[in-house]
């Protein structure tokens, strides 16, 4: 039989049996007068073979070993459902992903645990802020590496509803700030929202200190994303906060 049909009978095409030529896995038949390619039954049942192995996830650099080595099977098949179980239990968490994004609402790039932190649709949060706090979620989600995110939202599920609510009409006066505040209502906020934090602060006191670097880009963040007497309240109510967490020298 030609390539063709060779490829036609096994179900690849023919510039895969070139590719099995070319690394040594399918030997080359004969070719006829005319210069094609002579192929009969026996290079079918090891191009079938060969097609049955590598469907099952066997790399083709091994196929020599397991075709021509009835030893080396065993050891490959435990690897390959090795690599199967690592694989199915990858899909479960990305099914359980998708599943918790669907019951919260979250969006997809964003990491479900976080989704608790977005202002709620109904907050009336302007759309500048709504899509500042998503991209700062997104890079907090990252920054905190796996578990981080659902530390975090432990963290705020643990805090007392009644200072949550407090906090609401502080970030509303925090996201109107403009160039035409006055300093007098800059000054009392970064006052009331350093008190407010504080008790959250207290519960992040115990955990590691940020990586710099991961302070650096979100500070970089906020001053790209926020206008700059919103950038610089957030970096006082940071200071202060930081400053009182220190412990007091002896």
């Amino acid at each position: 039989m030609l390539s063709s049909e060779l490829a036609e009978l096994a179900g690849v095409t023919v510039r895969t049996l070139r590719h099995y030529h070319q690394i040594g896995l399918l030997p080359e038949p004969p070719r006829s007068i005319g210069g094609y390619r002579r192929y009969d039954v026996s290079d079918l049942v090891r191009l079938l073979r060969i097609t049955r192995s590598t469907a099952l996830g066997v790399p083709l650099s091994a196929l020599p070993a397991v075709l021509d080595d009835p030893a080396a099977v065993e050891e490959l098949l435990d690897e390959l459902d090795r690599q199967a179980a690592a694989e199915i239990e990858r899909l479960n968490a990305r099914r359980a992903d998708i599943a918790a994004l669907r019951s919260s609402g979250s969006p997809p790039d964003l990491p479900p645990e976080l989704s608790v932190l977005r202002s709620a649709p109904e907050a009336g949060v302007p759309e500048e802020m709504a899509r500042y706090e998503h991209e700062q979620l997104v890079l907090i989600g990252h920054l905190l590496g796996e578990g981080g995110p659902a530390e975090l939202a432990a963290l705020f599920e643990g805090a007392d509803r009644e200072m949550i609510e407090r906090l609401e009409p502080l970030t509303a006066r925090f996201y109107v700030l403009g160039p035409d505040t006055p300093e007098d209502e800059v000054a009392s906020l970064i006052d009331d929202w350093t008190t407010g934090l504080a008790p959250l602060s207290e519960r992040l006191a115990g955990t590691p200190e940020p990586d710099p670097k991961a302070s650096a880009l979100l500070d970089e963040l906020n001053e790209q994303t926020l206008t700059p007497v919103q950038h610089r309240v957030l970096r006082r109510v940071l200071r202060r906060l930081e400053h009182e967490q220190r412990p007091a020298e002896p």
